[in-house]
């Protein structure tokens, strides 16, 4: 058995991969799921969310019945006095001194209090229901919102490691240009300067290798963090940068009523013109019902206060009523109120119409953005292919000694720009997919799938 244990603990010494973690492999529609799932910003959405629930709780308790009890004990250590006319005794002319009370008084009451009528209790619960409404379309609006940061995040990561993998092929090229001429310099046929040349240019082709991969591992470590990934896991991008994100092009659209934003905003406005409302109805009456049931027992002697006897009795009251309340003057301070409510209320119109027409605007730029980045994509696309024709051609021609380095080089450093600028031509084309699905609202179904 000990053997077993010490080959199995040898392998396990000798092959450490066997107990390494393996990466995550994550699509961009798994890593915005997850996000909506674990970011922070989403649980601090819902937890606002739920709380509104209980404010509905909060706002309804107003309108249920209050009940109280309460119970007391008073020992009255020097009983207050009273002076009576001694002629009610037969002794006119004099004052009798008399004791009022008892020496030990004990009281449990019994009370019940419930609004009846009360407009702007009721106007209040509607503005809670309301405000619940609002919190829920807010975590929509965050769950929307991250995931489009996610995406861009996603998609910057994918250009960023196809552009190590295009740097890594002109790495690869510039090796074995620069062995073929030092071969030639070695040999006498080449000149010294060209093979520096061509080391420069390796040189440099290592250093962006090594800033592109720190960005790369950047860019994934705040993906992790987007995700609450640990940062010490390993995580795979399954998706490719190319993948289309719309299956048509756009087409135009002038509602955009369901869109989160546009509700967001309708559902401020109505509660603005409710809270004007609520205000407004603390003009009307408000019908109350109390009630009450007490017990008093009254001792003189704390001696005999829990034995069983005449003395000790306790005496009963109880009542019911019903209370109104006219409001008549204020000092104008409900009127100051509603004037505020109906600016906010005015306010909020302002703000909803100007993003309906925001909404049109951006999604018409939109719309162009995206056509104009499809095709600089496919322009970018036939420039690298022309590019890297040249590159051969020169770089054959160098070799028959009809180019110089310099040619070559400058060629090279065009292959490199076209694919900088197809890099970059194809991020933005994924961002303006990205815009288009969130103005129209599509942004959804990669949460939703």
């Amino acid at each position: 058995m000990k053997l077993m244990i010490i080959a199995i603990a040898c392998i396990g010494f000798s092959c450490p991969c066997l107990f390494a973690r393996q990466p995550i492999e994550l699509s961009l529609q798994a890593c915005v799921q997850i996000a909506v799932e674990r970011n922070i910003n989403m649980q601090t959405a819902r937890i606002e969310h739920e709380k509104s629930g209980h404010q509905v709780g909060e706002s309804l308790a107003a309108l249920l019945p209050k009940v109280n009890i309460n119970g007391g004990f008073q020992d009255n250590l020097s009983l207050p006095v009273t002076l009576l006319s001694g002629e009610f005794a037969g002794q006119p002319g004099t004052n009798i001194v008399l004791k009022i009370g008892s020496n030990y008084v004990t009281n449990a009451t019994l009370d019940l209090n419930m609004a009846l009528y009360n407009k702007t209790m009721l106007t209040a619960l509607q503005i809670a229901k309301k405000m619940k409404v609002q919190k829920g379309l807010g975590v929509e609006k965050a769950a929307e919102e991250l995931a489009l940061e996610v995406s861009k995040i996603y998609f910057l990561s994918l250009t960023t490691a196809r552009q190590i993998a295009l740097v890594e092929e002109n790495i690869v090229r510039s090796k074995q240009l620069s062995e073929i001429v030092k071969v030639w310099v070695d040999n006498g046929m080449g000149k010294q300067v060209d093979y520096d040349r061509v080391s420069v240019n390796l040189e440099n082709l290592y250093t962006r290798r090594s800033n592109t991969e720190t960005a790369l591992e950047q860019q994934l470590n705040l993906l992790k963090y987007m995700l609450e990934i640990p940062l010490e896991e390993r995580i795979i991008l399954t998706d490719t940068a190319e993948m289309p994100l719309l299956i048509h092009a756009p087409e135009p659209i002038n509602d955009f009523s369901s869109h989160i934003d546009i509700r967001m905003l309708e559902s401020e406005k109505e509660i603005n013109r409710m809270n004007q409302r609520m205000i407004t109805a603390g003009y009307l009456p408000t019908l109350s019902l109390s009630g009450q049931y007490s017990q008093q027992g009254l001792r003189q002697n704390f001696g005999n206060y829990f034995q069983s006897n005449p003395e000790n009795q306790w005496f009963a009251s109880s009542y019911i009523g019903i209370s109104l309340k006219i409001p008549v003057f204020d000092g104008m301070e409900k009127r100051s109120k509603s004037r505020q409510a109906k600016l906010d209320y005015i306010r909020s119109s302002l703000t909803l119409d100007n993003a309906k027409e925001s909404f049109s605007v951006n999604y018409q730029n939109a719309r162009n953005n995206y056509r104009n980045h499809q095709s600089n994509v496919q322009r970018q696309k036939q420039n690298i292919a022309l590019a890297e024709k040249v590159y051969l051609e020169t770089s054959l021609k160098y070799r028959e000694g009809l180019a110089t380095m310099s040619d070559l080089l400058q060629d090279e450093m065009g292959l490199n720009n076209a694919q900088a600028n197809y890099l970059s031509a194809l991020y933005n084309y994924k961002e303006a997919e990205l815009s288009i699905l969130s103005l129209n609202g599509e942004i959804r179904n990669l949460i939703n799938q």
